[in-house]
């Protein structure tokens, strides 16, 4: 044999590794280290951490403030008379267009939840109608604090999302982490970006994210649904405003300790058991199994990650085809989900309002909080209980109750149940995840049971 040809053999690639140039390579540095800063890069601006495309979304709802009521009560309504207008006459110039058909051409429930999302509006801007819709703990809190939120954040985040998610970066970190989270959480290593997203930012763009990865053949069903309702984590900025509006600012550090401490227990038992334990590792048919994070003999972990990344950014389609799709995101939110949210959001908190629903579906919790040593009980209960409506209905009951350690409970438990109708489960639902509305309740009264005692112990522990 050549001496020369057994040195090309030793200096040959592995049979998987694939080279690429500077200008691909760039494809995906470019975009991803700008969805980074954007996404997943920590900022301290007024005192307050936050990401930049918080301070983008907020410096537009700060522009735009005292228009953004009427301009959510106009999509509610537009949206409403569109969805009846394609439901019910079907006309073709509509129905023959595949993206206006799936937004407006709707099942029977979700017409009724639009039009009913439009009415709520309506009588809470124009002020008529009963009080238990237009009042402002309800349909107030929905139109005048919510909505504007979710006009602008989602304006922001759909138009610039993809770079985030389509340009690789999900690709590189996934195949870095895919061992720990695959032992520890059972999930592909890419759900790392949806954690850090909604840790930083928001939980509603961790589920955003997730959809979106679904709906690609990046998630099987079970991981949809598992990350969904166990990595949508409350942000920073949330949480400070929890513990300053319950006057536990000056117990943050700790508070946080407890609440990632308490989030990382019920991430990892939740998926174990029922219902998730029950979904299937099918993925959206149409679409098939899209992701690769298996890494072949003979190529090094961040070298396979890399070759994968610069794939998945070099395979993308044009900036104006992603734009189109950035647009149709943002207009599926305003017009699809934004009804949704004042709907539901409206009528759960009309329930936690005016009526004693769920301080009857607390009496089973007032004897364990007890048994947990936690003064005041009977008025801690209805407080955790009455998160699934809405994350800060537990701050505005909890802030009353006069033990420092059952408000640092109670501000925990709303920081780690993930799961409210208001606003995350209503996206979780209109994004056709695999899961309903039951089963949301009982992930929701799960990682309850999880982290109450664990929250508990480590609030006797800080508190006293």
């Amino acid at each position: 044999m050549n001496p020369d040809d057994t040195m090309a053999g030793q200096r040959a690639e592995p049979p998987h590794a694939t080279t690429y140039n500077m200008r691909q390579l760039l494809i995906f540095l470019i975009p991803s280290l700008v969805g980074v800063l954007l996404f997943l890069t920590p900022i301290i601006y007024e005192d307050k951490v936050t990401i930049g495309l918080g301070l983008l979304a907020d410096g537009l709802k700060a522009a735009t403030a005292n228009h953004l009521p009427l301009t959510a009560v106009v999509l509610l309504g537009g949206s409403a008379l569109i969805g009846l207008l394609a439901s019910l006459l079907k006309p073709s110039w509509l129905t023959s267009r595949p993206a206006l058909n799936e937004l407006f051409n709707l099942p029977p429930l979700w017409l009724v939840l639009r039009v009913l999302g439009a009415l709520f509006a309506a009588m809470t801007f124009f002020e008529f109608g009963p009080g238990w819709i237009n009042s402002a703990t309800t349909g107030g809190v929905v139109l005048n604090d919510l909505a504007p939120v979710l006009i602008t954040f989602f304006l922001v985040a759909g138009l610039v999302l993809p770079l985030l998610t389509d340009y690789g970066l999900m690709e590189f970190i996934g195949t870095l982490v895919r061992n720990l989270f695959r032992k520890v959480f059972g999930l592909p290593g890419r759900s790392a970006i949806d954690a850090i997203a909604s840790w930083l930012g928001s939980g509603t763009v961790g589920v955003l994210i997730t959809a979106q990865q679904y709906q690609k053949g990046f998630y099987s069903a079970r991981e949809a649904a598992v990350i969904a309702t166990n990595f949508s984590i409350a942000s920073i900025a949330f949480s400070l405003l929890i513990t300053n509006f319950m006057k536990l600012d000056h117990l943050f550090v700790p508070f946080y300790l407890t609440v990632v401490v308490a989030g990382l227990a019920a991430a990892i038992i939740t998926p174990r058991i029922p219902p998730l334990s029950w979904k299937k590792d099918d993925y959206l048919a149409g679409v098939g199994k899209q992701i690769q994070e298996e890494v072949p003999q003979g190529i090094s972990l961040m070298r396979w990650g890399l070759q994968q990344a610069v794939q998945r950014a070099n395979s993308n389609p044009s900036p104006a085809q992603m734009l189109r799709v950035g647009v149709h995101n943002v207009l599926d939110i305003w017009l699809g989900l934004l009804p949704l949210v004042m709907a539901i959001g409206t009528l759960s908190l009309a329930i936690a309002e005016y009526t004693p629903v769920f301080n009857w579906l607390s009496y089973p919790l007032v004897p364990l909080l007890e048994l947990l040593q936690l003064p005041e009980a009977a008025k801690a209960a209805p407080a955790i209980l009455v998160g699934f409506a809405d994350m800060f209905l537990p701050a505005v009951l909890g802030k009353g109750i006069d033990s420092e350690l059952t408000r640092f409970v109670v501000a925990c438990i709303s920081l780690t149940q993930l799961i409210y109708m208001s606003e995350v489960g209503v996206l979780i639902i209109k994004a056709k995840l695999p899961l309903n509305i039951l089963e949301l309740f009982a992930i929701f009264i799960i990682r309850t049971l999880i982290t109450l005692p664990i929250i508990a112990l480590m609030a006797h522990w800080i508190v006293g």
